[in-house]
């Protein structure tokens, strides 16, 4: 990271206690002494756990950015505002697309029609969804570019809330001037996930969010690791300290209403993932190998890392089997806080099992 690059700066991380946000947070604080960070984030997929509680440049706002209240709040006092909330993630918002809207694109287009105008503000990181962007296929892949064409063909209200996000970031761009950056994400894991963060939302993805935690979590307890598809398709997998200095490139360094890639530009198959997992946990639980999702179509995908070593001057570090490492210790060592979020759902999960 640039050090001190954000001293004296007043920075809003919208989502700021999620998994992403809290690693950016503790990277800003830690990299920049006399940075103030103002993080708002109405809880529902994450916890105040994941912020720290001595921090006196930090301050947290419970609420939805698009709670008019909340928004109201928000003044034109910062250099830079991350927005990283979203209703997480694809299988959820396929439940509740509803909820979906009002958590993923309603605060998009809210907090952007919010900030227009101001002044002070140099940067607006958006965090985009690279498998929005790529193309769907179990063929072979290549790497997706930011300038590959867009399908109105998507998965689930996720990919589409995500991608009508990036049309209002260029959207208010080009109209207000809004100095909007686009970070199109790839597929992120490490440290600081934590299994059940938030409030139930209806199904047990709740608990059982991205691939790579669920299946740590099921080697580090020896149970089975299932593979749809068996373990078939492929993503870029990219370490989360990666994808937090990919953030502060696009803020520093981002050409405003451009999208970049925030890609390891590696194409790992869940299979190689699993098998890495399994290695580094010495799980004897073995595989269940299951049929391909029917509402997933993107079998194959990675993104191209070019534009943003070009431009951006950014490159992911560390490569997976270091960033897989790293994560499953840290999730031995907090396996008593992820199970006591876990535990939080028990009773709809066995419900649910149950009907």
């Amino acid at each position: 990271m640039d050090t001190g690059a954000f001293n004296g700066k007043r920075v809003l991380v919208v989502g700021g206690a999620g998994f992403v946000g809290s690693n950016l947070v503790r990277l800003l604080l830690s990299g920049s002494p006399e940075v103030e960070v103002v993080v708002v984030d109405n809880l529902l997929s994450s916890e105040r756990e994941n912020l720290p509680s001595d921090e006196a440049r930090l301050e947290l706002r419970v609420g939805s950015i698009a709670d008019d209240a909340i928004l109201g709040e928000i003044r034109d006092e910062f250099d830079t505002v991350f927005h990283l909330a979203c209703f997480h993630g694809n299988q959820s918002s396929i439940h509740d697309p509803i909820a979906d809207h009002d958590n993923n694109l309603l605060t998009t287009l809210k907090l952007f029609n919010h900030l227009s105008g101001f002044k002070r503000l140099e940067r607006v990181v958006y965090s985009g969804a690279g498998c929005a962007a790529a193309k769907k296929t179990y063929d072979a892949a290549s790497a997706t570019t930011e300038e590959a064409p867009l399908s109105l063909d998507q998965d689930s209200p996720y990919s589409i809330s995500k991608l009508v996000g990036e049309f209002y970031a260029v959207y208010f761009h080009k109209q207000h001037g809004l100095p909007v950056v686009r970070a199109r994400f790839q597929n992120v894991y490490g440290p600081g996930e934590v299994l059940g963060a938030g409030q139930w939302r209806g199904t047990p993805h709740t608990v059982w969010r991205n691939v790579t935690p669920t299946f740590i979590y099921k080697a580090l307890k020896g149970e089975v690791i299932p593979l749809h598809n068996a373990g078939a398709s492929t993503r870029d997998f990219i370490f989360v300290e990666d994808i937090c200095q990919g953030l502060i490139a696009c803020a520093l360094r981002g050409k405003p209403c451009e999208a970049y890639n925030i890609a390891s530009g590696r194409e790992s198959s869940i299979k190689e993932l699993a098998e890495h997992i399994v290695s580094l946990t010495k799980s004897a639980g073995g595989f269940e190998v299951l049929p391909r999702r029917d509402w997933d179509t993107s079998g194959k995908r990675f993104g191209s890392p070019e534009k943003s070593r070009t431009e951006l001057g950014f490159e992911a570090k560390v490569p997976l089997e270091e960033g897989l490492a790293r994560t499953v210790a840290w999730m031995q060592d907090n396996l008593p806080r992820i199970e006591g979020c876990m535990a939080k759902h028990q009773a709809q999960l066995e419900a649910l099992a149950g009907s």
